[in-house]
């Protein structure tokens, strides 16, 4: 950043030309310490990040198990009448005509006698699951940034969300299974947020990408469980479901409570410094040897004695509220088409278990895509390149003819494999783009965009199959409109992560001051801007220096000064 004091001439121009300018007195910063300490994997972290992981199977296991307990069941006809088949609609037959395969307990349908009701009471229980996770995600999104910190936050919602659970073996009806799912909802709305930032910021920057993708793996498990749990259940009644789902989650709950460590960065800016490096003692190496004393970290005094702070910190920042409506708006897209394929899994013509067990198992080549590729992927690129492909694709599904309903399954899984890939890119971009004080905020609230686009989902997919609207058309239509939006967003790869806004402004300042590539960096946004490297940052070495010369003073830009520079490095 350009230098606010008058420039001055220097007596010796030769000198000055020859040599750098004496450089500052600094101290090391947070983030480079924090570095030292955990930047090589060991494990002890390994058990942490992955014990907190655990939490993605329950997530997962919450969010798509309606589509076992809320599906349509098969069913036959009882009759010889020539109106009475597969493809006739069972509420304009006699009741007498036709049965249900299974028992009547198998689903809430069945059960309640749902199989004739509107579109929007089929697919209220859903939509109240994701209408919950909406408002929980915005009540909730800051107490993990402000009082009750990653950890905390991560148990209480596993604790709530397992225990809601288990309360909805006991509904009656369906405003009162659809209330209790909106409350599963609300709680569970944290849960991916503080495991993901959690294990991010127990690690290096160098195994961010590879961590962080561990909890991609376990929603995978938890989504694959829910086909082999319901298989097994598949005549027993849909309440076993839950049963099978929240007594676990319960106990990892306690498990987390116990056993996890809090982050050290969230500790270092909530100034418990004490308890910051007991932490940072327990998982880094023994062979490492370092000290605090001389670190210069800011306290983001503004969180403190206010929850929404972190919120209205977002917003004052221009660049910060730019990047935050950007990444939820491609979030939305995402959501529709990540929560929808599933529940309308129900609506293609193939068995439900298998198509689901497919879906599920979409989601391991997906994580695996980016554990090993997302060190080398450009990250808006590969968000606008995947949500571009799913999009294609999910259109496709709505093609008809003999030949398209035989691949529609195929068409469907790239689109849901498109879907995953970009949201787990999305969620690792979001973390990358905001500071450790509103990061956690940042990502929840994404998640909630991701999660809004999902209750829509149960409604399209209920429409199409009362009234033959097609949902996948829409589906690719919206996440194919919103990705393009990542092209607006700064590339964030191979970037440190920062602790408070101030640095995170002095970045995007510092890179528009100091990179020759960039012409007139600020008329063309944050967005366009290349960041210079970390220790030009720390080192204040873009800051314009004046060189007097025998006939006249010329000043030096940041630019031109880092031409004559280039090759030197800066130690």
């Amino acid at each position: 950043m350009a230098d606010s004091t008058p420039l001055r001439s220097q007596p010796n121009s030769v000198k000055s030309e020859s040599s750098p300018p004496p450089l500052e007195k600094h101290h090391p910063s947070l983030d480079s310490t924090i570095e030292r300490c955990i930047g090589d994997f060991g494990w002890a972290q390994f058990l942490q990040a992955l014990l907190v992981s655990i939490a993605w199977i329950f997530d997962a296991q919450q969010t798509f198990i309606s589509v076992f307990t809320d599906a349509h069941p098969v069913w036959h006809c009882t009759s010889n009448q020539l109106d009475c088949n597969s493809v006739s609609n069972i509420c304009n037959l006699p009741k007498n005509s036709w049965a249900w395969d299974f028992p009547a307990y198998t689903s809430i349908i069945s059960e309640w006698n749902l199989e004739c009701a509107a579109s929007i009471i089929t697919g209220l229980p859903a939509s109240s699951f994701f209408l919950g996770c909406l408002v929980g995600g915005l009540v909730l999104a800051t107490l993990a940034d402000s009082s009750l910190g990653r950890k905390n936050m991560l148990f209480l919602s596993c604790l709530t969300m397992s225990l809601s659970s288990l309360l909805t073996v006991f509904s009656t009806n369906i405003w009162v299974y659809s209330a209790l799912r909106l409350v599963c909802g609300f709680s569970r709305a944290t849960i991916g947020t503080s495991a993901l930032v959690l294990t991010i910021e127990l690690v290096g920057k160098r195994w961010r990408g590879q961590v962080g993708v561990t909890g991609f793996f376990c929603s995978t498990i938890g989504f694959l469980s829910l086909p082999a749990i319901a298989y097994l259940n598949r005549i027993s009644s849909w309440r076993s479901l839950y049963l099978w789902t929240s007594i676990p989650g319960i106990l990892y709950s306690l498990l987390v409570h116990f056993f996890v460590h809090e982050s050290p960065r969230w500790l270092l800016v909530r100034g418990r410094k004490a308890e910051a490096v007991a932490t940072l003692k327990s998982i880094a190496p023994p062979s490492h040897s370092w000290s605090f004393s001389e670190v210069s970290f800011e306290q983001e005094m503004s969180n403190n004695g206010n929850v929404y702070s972190t919120i209205k910190m977002l917003v004052q920042k221009r660049w910060a509220f730019r990047r935050l409506l950007l990444v939820m708006v491609i979030g939305f897209g995402i959501g529709m088409v990540y929560y929808g394929m599933p529940l309308g899994l129900g609506n293609l013509s193939f068995n439900l278990y298998f198509s689901v067990t497919l879906n599920a198992l979409s989601e391991i080549p997906s994580s695996m895509f980016i554990i090993l590729f997302i060190g080398k992927l450009n990250r808006k690129l590969s968000v606008l390149a995947f949500t571009t492909l799913s999009g294609i694709f999910s259109i496709m599904c709505a093609l008809k003819g003999e030949v398209w309903t035989r691949l529609q399954i195929g068409l469907e899984l790239i689109s849901f494999f498109s879907a995953c890939t970009a949201f787990g890119i999305l969620l690792i971009f979001t973390i990358e783009l905001f500071p450790t004080c509103v990061r956690n905020s940042a990502t929840s609230l994404v998640r909630q965009a991701i999660v809004f686009g999902g209750v829509f989902s149960p409604m399209l997919v209920a429409a199409e199959r009362r009234d033959g609207i097609s949902s996948y058309v829409v589906f690719g239509l919206v996440i194919g409109c919103c990705g393009l939006f990542a092209a607006c967003l700064p590339e964030t790869r191979g970037r440190a992560l920062f602790d408070t806004m101030d640095e995170e402004e002095h970045k995007e300042k510092s890179a528009c001051n100091g990179v020759e590539l960039v012409e007139d960096c600020w008329a063309s946004g944050p967005s366009e801007a290349v960041y210079p490297s970390e220790d030009a940052m720390l080192l204040g070495s873009l800051r314009p220096r004046t060189i007097a010369s025998e006939d006249d003073q010329d000043v030096v830009s940041p630019r031109s000064d880092l031409r004559s520079r280039s090759s030197q490095r800066i130690e």
